[in-house]
Formats: C-alpha cells, structure tokens, sequence
C-alpha cells in the first residue's frame, strides 16, 4: 500500500496582521511550510508529499524553496477557490491504492508519532482524525442564549485526518456544500462514522500572531 500527504497551504495573512500568507512565515528562521514538510518526511511512513498552492503563490515558493535550500521531495498541486476544492484536486492526481493524511500547512508542529499513527489508524479502519478533548468549560450560543455543554464530550479537531483513498474519492465526488469545514465532514457527508486518536496539546495551528511566538517557545523545548 502507498502513502500520501496532502499539505493544503491556500490560506492568507489576513488574521495574522500581515501581507504574506503565514505559511511563508519564518518559524526559528525558516517558513512555517517547510517546518511541516519536513515532518512528514521525518516520519517512518515516509509518505509521497503533494502540496496544494494556489498558482500566484507557487513561483513565491519556488524563490523559498532556492533561498533557503529546501530540497525534501514534494508535487506541486493547483489550488481551488475554496479548500474544498484545493483538496480535490490532489485527490484526483492520485492514481493508486493509498492512504492519505491531509494536513494544514500551518501545522508545523506535528510530530512523526502523530504522524504514523494516524496512518496506521486509518489502515485498520478506514479514516481516522486527529483531536484533543476540551480542556475549557463550553457553552453554546444559540439565538441569543447560552447553554453549557459537557466537555468531556467535546473535541478540538486537528491534522493530519487520514483515509482510504477510495473513502476519499467517493466524498469529494458530492457537490460542495459551505457546511463542510474540514475533510472529516466532508467524508461524514457520505454516511461514514469518523474515528478519532488522541492529538497533541503541542500541534498547534498557526493563525494569530501569539500563535507564531507560542510556537517559537515549543520549538526551543
């Protein structure tokens, strides 16, 4: 059986309060993306990397990829308007049997245990995502009303999200609806119940700037 790793890197610098896409963000000295890619190949699945970039950011990355002399293996993937989109389009450039983690760049954190579990996951079951149970009080709001809920029933969804291919084609084969919000949901669309392992307090995903610095200090630990 093959492996892959979809790495979905489409997102804007717009909550980070800054011009260039946080992917691209240095993280101790070299870009986010790279800190993730470097995971993936560091894992002992050793999977093949396909890196979904919208096309007027790929010739950006190319100039990285040369200053800083990255050279780790990767498939350059057009992305769509949506991440839905941008998801598919890697699926379909997939040709053979394979399991296949799906992964946001701005998860650099990662670790490859993480990593090959999540791939020896989904091989026993099919699918499997990555999630860490709530560790805050939550409440739901709800046409101007709250109501607590019970946390040891909540879990905070991360990366990777890992599944058969054929579990993948099927789902991405429906029509796009804005409710999906990640790949699980998309794949739940078609009837399937997710399974979940146990995520990393440390895995992390980039969005605020706090988020950078916090990293930074997990990165020197």
């Amino acid at each position: 059986m093959k492996y892959y790793a979809i790495i979905v890197a489409g997102g804007s610098g717009n909550r980070m309060q800054t011009e260039t896409p946080k992917q691209f963000l240095l993280l101790k000295n070299l870009p986010v993306l790279m800190h993730t890619i470097k995971a993936f190949a560091a894992s002992n699945t050793q999977p093949k990397i396909l890196l979904v970039l919208n096309k007027d950011q790929q010739a950006y990355w190319g100039r990285l990829c040369k200053e800083f002399n990255f050279h780790i293996p990767h498939q350059i993937v057009d992305g769509g308007i949506e991440r839905f989109y941008s998801v598919k389009n890697a699926i379909y450039s997939i040709e053979e049997e394979a399991y296949v983690a799906i992964h946001d760049a701005v998860r650099p954190l990662v670790s490859k245990r993480l990593i090959d579990s999540c791939y020896a996951e989904a091989a026993k079951q099919g699918n499997v995502i990555a999630a860490v149970q709530s560790s805050d009080s939550v409440r739901l709001v709800k046409n101007k009303k709250t109501s607590a809920l019970k946390r040891d029933e909540i879990f905070l969804v991360q990366t990777p999200q890992t599944f058969s291919l054929d579990i993948l084609k099927e789902a991405y084969n429906q029509e796009f609806n804005p409710h999906f919000t990640d790949d699980a949901s998309v794949v739940e669309g078609i009837g399937h119940e997710i399974n979940i392992i146990e995520g990393e307090r440390a895995n992390i995903k980039i969005t605020y700037p706090i988020d950078l610095e916090l990293a930074e200090l997990l990165l020197k630990n």
